[in-house]
């Protein structure tokens, strides 16, 4: 078989490019190495020292070596320190970092300490030598590995401190390794010790949905070898892996402790909480005015709100019994934008609908309710909503409206709706009542700036048959025999007692089809189909 010039010439244009992409191959796990060796000195030349002086900079004195790189070490330990000691948790206007490091050096002087902030703190941490500050937010002069924290723990473990202890006894530190190497390859990803005392902290089971916004704190019961739990509340010292604290999606969130633990438990790790202190308070109170345990108390509030807002929790479920609220509310917008092909933006996001606006939506049906029946306007709950009464009792996890029909020849019974002919009308409790833009019904805002609604569908018998003014393109909006309701009946919806047609299950198989109930899914299958197998 003869080759022709142009099938050689081909093959070795062929050849060279093979040969090109393996050596390109090779150049980039080359480099890859390079970044996962901690102990290459690539890494440590791209880290320069910060031109900023007085504990201001991005890193004080990262030009002298990575914080627990082997030439840190103490003596006789030829492999260097096994743990970083990181305060992260200090307010700038009144702190203890400085004796806190000092303590630690005292005792343990080959243990790298790196205090964190986001933002160079002022007035000007006073910190030992030795001892590094890291700044979070990024400088423009500077590479980017040199805001994270990542880059400048090059030791196995991570000893997260809070403000304010002292460091009496150096052996503490390998007890909490030795617990935590004891663990193996288990659950127990974490162990901490109490700064005061056991009894002041506790150890809690922590549950996160994100589905529903939502995390769940209760309390969990205590062992004579040690807790384990999957958060705590109190004043802890913690020890973690440092491959385990960055592999967090935010590894030095604040608050620390919360932000940390409802990332461990996403990964189903739990901490273990031995029972007796290993690191003693030096400072406590932390503050020496009243005063300035308000802005304390303040700052945090506002991270706690950051932190859930940036997590996307709305709701959280104390063990006390308390709720903590970080969604919308009747002064703010609501969660979500504008519904498009009846898909609210959350379910793209493998989300539920926010529980801050189911409460907003339920506060608003009672309301609704309350008026209509006081008013003598007949209602019945419609579509979806009667759907999620039959299902739940309630408004179904993914709704973002709530549809009651009403008989159009009572709509002048009320107050409210007789006036609506254009316009709204913002009654004494702040909802916003108005016949909507999208055709002849009307609509019960929660606020004016939330609009979370009720959708008020006037209807009307003719031949037995009742019908209306406006359709909408939902396979659910058609006429139905008017014997559906009469009479209407009682039924639990949204923690109310509401009225519904008296065969629901025939109304809504006459709607929807059959098996409706049995057989959930999402408003528009087309764009976005529920995984029933989640539920």
């Amino acid at each position: 078989m003869r080759v022709s010039f142009c099938q050689g010439l081909l093959t070795g244009a062929i050849a060279l490019n093979l040969l090109i992409l393996y050596y390109v191959s090779q150049a980039q796990q080359q480099m890859m190495e390079k970044r996962r060796d901690p102990g290459r000195g690539s890494r440590k030349a791209a880290l320069p020292a910060s031109g900023l002086e007085g504990g201001m900079g991005g890193l004080v004195g990262v030009g002298a070596g990575m914080v627990g790189a082997g030439g840190v070490g103490g003596e006789g330990n030829s492999h260097g320190p096994r743990v970083t000691v990181l305060l992260r948790e200090f307010e700038n206007f009144e702190n203890y970092v400085g004796d806190v490091a000092r303590s630690f050096q005292h005792q343990r002087p080959e243990l790298p300490f790196l205090a964190v902030s986001d933002t160079p703190p002022y007035p000007p941490l006073s910190l030992p030598e030795g001892a590094r500050l890291l700044v979070l937010s990024p400088s423009p002069e500077q590479p980017p590995q040199a805001h994270r924290p990542e880059f400048h723990v090059q030791t196995e473990f991570v000893l997260l401190v809070p403000d304010g202890v002292e460091l009496e006894q150096g052996r503490a530190v390998e007890r909490l390794i030795r617990e935590l190497e004891g663990e193996g390859g288990g659950p127990v990803r974490l162990v901490a010790s109490p700064v005061l005392a056991r009894s002041a902290v506790q150890c809690l089971h922590l549950r996160v949905s994100l589905r529903e916004w939502t995390a769940t704190y209760s309390t969990a019961a205590s062992g004579s070898s040690g807790s384990v739990c999957s958060a705590l509340q109190g004043d802890v010292v913690v020890l973690i892996r440092s491959e385990d604290l960055f592999n967090l999606s935010v590894p030095l969130g604040r608050p620390l402790l919360p932000s940390l633990f409802i990332q461990t438990s996403l990964h189903g790790w739990k901490v273990k909480l031995l029972e007796s202190p290993g690191i003693s308070p030096s400072h406590r109170p932390l503050f020496s005015s009243a005063h300035n345990q308000w802005k304390a108390d303040s700052h945090l509030k506002e991270a706690t709100s950051r932190l859930m807002r940036n997590f996307g929790l709305k709701r959280l479920l104390l063990a006390d019994g308390k709720e903590q609220w970080h969604g919308c509310g009747k002064e703010t917008e609501r969660c979500f934008g504008t519904v498009r092909d009846d898909t609210p933006e959350y379910l793209y996001l493998e989300r539920w609908t926010p529980p801050c606006c189911l409460r907003a939506l339920r506060e608003t049906t009672k309301y609704v309710i309350n008026i209509l029946e006081s008013s003598g306007v007949r209602y019945w709950l419609e579509g979806g909503s009667l759907l999620g009464a039959a299902r739940h009792q309630d408004i179904i996890p993914w709704d973002y409206d709530v549809d009651l029909g009403i008989y159009l020849e009572d709509v002048p019974n009320c107050d409210y709706l007789k006036n609506l002919d254009s316009g709204s009308l913002v009654d004494a409790n702040g909802y916003v009542w108005e016949r909507a833009v999208e055709g002849d019904f009307y609509r019960v805002q929660y606020s004016e700036a939330n609009h979370l609604h009720v959708d008020l569908w006037p209807f009307y018998p003719r031949n037995g048959v009742m019908t209306k003014d406006t359709w909408m393109e939902h396979k659910q909006d058609v006429e139905f025999p008017e014997h559906f309701l009469q009479p209407l009946v009682q039924m639990p919806f949204a923690g109310v007692t509401a009225y519904g047609p008296n065969n629901h299950r025939a109304f809504l198989e006459l709607k929807f089809g059959e098996g409706v109930i049995e057989n959930p899914q999402y408003p528009n299958p087309a764009k976005k189909r529920l995984d029933r197998s989640r539920l």
